[in-house]
């Protein structure tokens, strides 16, 4: 007994949950067997410790959802739009090239395995300071793997963010998302059907790459020293190609009954996920499996992550039509099995049995509810006095040092690397506020982003999890696009450990309480718990991937100034916050405070205001205040085109204090520009919304001035806003430490 406890734990398995085991089986597993249920029974698959709060999660909205097995989506007319974001956290910590190559891999993967074609990438990083060696190593790597495989795959990469904090020593975070479209009745589903149809492994060979992945990388904390580079897979972005075009070519035959792709888990997965969803069963003979490695075990083959593998349920008689295509393709095409209809998945070698398990015995494993507890710290940190900080005296200096901070300086550096162009389909590039996707033939086109501040859902989880939302609404509506659903990638610390915990449950209710308000289901997503060193865990991230419907090319809005002399709006209120702002940590060296207060009607109205008023054609910029406040939005949308920089002169009055007024990060606030004829037009809409609006100023030649009550407080040349936001970040990276 001993043994198999030995065996059983460093699989991931509890004591309880091994004696479930027995209960189910009435017997003691084989190897396999034990291998199958702790990689379906972990964190990464079964979401044991996340699965009952993440029901909650709202399922309806302004369009038509698709909740599937492997991603989710919408309907727009005839078309459905498939997206999803996933994480490979762990995996890019040990191995950042690979790690997070294999990410963008496993995200498309799971996109045309729905039927769709991929059409963009975006991807939400987290790295340590770049102060240190290791971290700029990491960011290095994990950028070299995305551009190597979204590049090579020929999937272009759009949008997305990056931040660096403390939190993330010892645990990055790389999360990948993809969106995909096809016709709505071309979806396929994760299914298996019909007894005596045949189940075929197509794609690349298996290896003895990524195995236990999903159970000892994904379902674990990193302890201090450890190696786990062999659970990292290999992926290689040729193979993938080659495997979206027959995949997509062999749905055509209408041949293809169900798919999935060999994720997590591997075959333990696609196997045991298919019967279960299809309430069938399946025998599947490991003899038959294409190999790229001798003398693997029987259990080494179904924990096996090796990339670009799939598993497909074919009609009978149909199998060599099917095979045929992936063989064209250079591919593996062969029949490993059939579907039985006794709800048993049998996985058999050479003949031999070495697993029989219940399909929804693997797939309906233990949910717990975890207890949680506020940690004590953050009541003092929420109630420190922020009033006694000194103002600065030289606010120019503050201002370039905000655009200098690498979570606020532009990531050209980054997203330079990525082919952002090939399909031809991006219409916004990296660099405003979402990315914008045409639906070739239609009008229509998809806007795109990821957002999430983590220091907000750290000080305050329920509300920096709103504000997560509101965001990336706001992002979408200052790009021209109604928001439309979110896919969200929830990266969080040890769930056994109550403050952590806490974080999870009140960031999870804040995500429901504004996708309920603003009418935006979740339609898909991840949990990605043990984001800790040894040092502490990682600030809660739940990040939100929203993406919004542009209905009309007119429509799409940048961030930057066009036009000299134009006409400079806010819509929204400013307030006296610092709590949780770039501001604060980066010119004080302070974390403390509340996250910005979030008035989600006012969200709402200022939201609605913004895009009638693009959508009528009055706008000309629009860009919403985030990290940094009113003055870093404004120096964006004076520098971000730096083939058009155009400065602008700002006149407020307020009684807020001047650091507060420009570096605060209060919510609800879009910066608009247009033409002077255009200003009544967009403050009677303004008005029929209820929105606050205000003319702030207009745009000139070359210099960025902000007076607050005649009393001009910043002053600065576009050309020195500029070299701080364009330069500072890639001088960080190549800087020596």
């Amino acid at each position: 007994m001993k043994n198999m406890q030995d065996t059983y734990r460093a699989l991931g398995l509890s004591d309880q949950e091994y004696k479930s085991i027995l209960g189910i089986l009435n017997r003691e597993p084989t190897p396999t067997e034990l291998a199958m249920f702790s990689v379906e029974w972990s964190e990464h698959c079964g979401y044991p410790r996340s699965r009952n709060l993440i029901k909650i999660l709202p399922r309806k909205g302004k369009y038509s959802i698709l909740v599937g097995e492997d991603s989710g989506g919408i309907i727009v007319d005839d078309l459905a739009i498939v997206f999803k974001m996933e994480s490979h956290n762990h995996p890019s910590q040990v191995e950042p090239k690979q790690g997070a190559a294999t990410g963008v891999g496993g995200i498309i993967r799971d996109i045309f395995t729905a039927g769709a074609r991929p059409i963009a990438s975006l991807n939400s990083l987290r790295f340590g300071p770049l102060s240190e060696a290791y971290n700029k190593y990491l960011l290095k790597g994990v950028v070299d793997g995305i551009q190597f495989y979204g590049n090579c795959v020929g999937v272009p990469t759009v949008g997305g963010e990056i931040y660096f904090d403390e939190s993330y020593n010892g645990n990055c975070l790389v999360n990948a998302m993809c969106i995909g479209v096809c016709k709505k009745n071309k979806l396929a589903r994760a299914r298996a059907q019909g007894a005596g149809n045949a189940i075929m492994y197509v794609g690349s060979s298996t290896g003895k790459d990524g195995i236990g992945g999903c159970s000892v990388l994904a379902s674990t904390v990193f302890k201090e020293g450890e190696e786990k580079r062999p659970t990292v897979q290999i992926g290689d972005p040729f193979t993938e190609k080659c495997l979206i075009e027959a995949t997509l070519e062999a749905l055509e035959t209408g041949h293809i009954l169900g798919i999935k792709d060999m994720g997590a888990a591997g075959l333990t997965c696609s196997i045991s996920e298919m019967a279960s969803a299809g309430n069938t069963g399946m025998d599947v003979e490991l003899d038959l499996v294409p190999r790229r490695e001798a003398d693997m075990e029987p259990w080494e083959v179904m924990m096996s992550e090796s990339q670009e593998r799939m598993l497909v349920c074919v009609k009978k008689g149909k199998e060599k039509e099917i095979g045929d295509i992936f063989e064209k393709w250079d591919l593996n095409g062969v029949v490993v099995g059939h579907v039985t209809d006794d709800g048993i998945v049998r996985i058999k070698d050479k003949g031999s049995v070495v697993a029989e398990i219940k399909a929804h015995a693997l797939t309906s494993g233990p949910a717990y509810d975890m207890p949680y507890k506020k940690p004590e710290t953050i009541e003092k940190l929420n109630l420190q006095d922020l009033s006694r900080i000194k103002e600065p005296k030289n606010l120019n200096k503050s201002l370039l040092m905000l655009l200098a901070s690498p979570s606020i300086a532009s990531k050209n550096w980054v997203y330079e690397q990525y082919d952002h162009m090939v399909q031809t389909n991006t219409v916004v590039l990296p660099g405003s506020d979402a990315a914008v996707i045409r639906i070739k033939e239609t009008k229509k086109a998809i806007a795109a982003t990821t957002d999430c501040n983590s220091r907000y859902c750290y000080l305050n989880p329920h509300r920096g999890a709103q504000i997560a939302v509101a965001e990336a609404a706001r992002n979408l509506v200052s790009s021209g696009a109604e928001p439309a659903a979110v896919t969200d990638c929830l990266n969080f610390g040890n769930p056994e450990k109550p403050d952590r915990f806490w974080h999870f449950k009140n960031c999870i209710e804040g995500i429901k309480s504004a996708c309920e308000f603003f009418n935006i289901p979740v339609v898909s997503g991840n949990v990605s718990f043990y984001n800790e060193s040894p040092k502490s865990a990682i600030n809660p991230t739940p990040t939100i991937g929203m993406i919004g419907i542009v209905e009309d090319p007119k429509h799409i809005c940048t961030q930057n100034f066009k036009n000299k002399s134009d006409v400079v709006i806010l819509l929204g209120e400013h307030s006296d916050e610092l709590g949780a702002s770039e501001y604060l940590k980066e010119i004080h060296g302070i974390i403390a405070g509340d996250a910005p207060k979030l008035d989600m009607g006012l969200e709402k109205i200022v939201q609605g205001a913004a895009l009638e008023a693009i959508k009528n054609g009055l706008v000309n910029s629009a860009h919403d205040c985030s990290e940094g406040g009113l003055a870093v939005a404004l120096a964006e949308s004076c520098i971000s085109d730096k083939e058009k920089m155009t400065g602008a002169d700002i006149e407020i009055s307020s009684d807020i204090r001047k650091d507060a007024l420009l570096f605060g990060e209060a919510q609800s606030r879009i910066i608009l520009s247009c033409g002077k004829k255009a200003v009544e037009k967009i403050r009677k809409i303004a008005q029929k919304h209820n929105a606050p609006f205000a003319v702030i100023g207009k745009t000139n030649k070359g210099y960025l001035k902000i007076a607050v009550n005649k009393k001009e407080i910043i002053n600065l040349p576009v050309e020195d806003l500029a070299e701080k936001w364009f330069l500072s970040l890639r001088s960080k990276i190549d800087s020596d430490n």
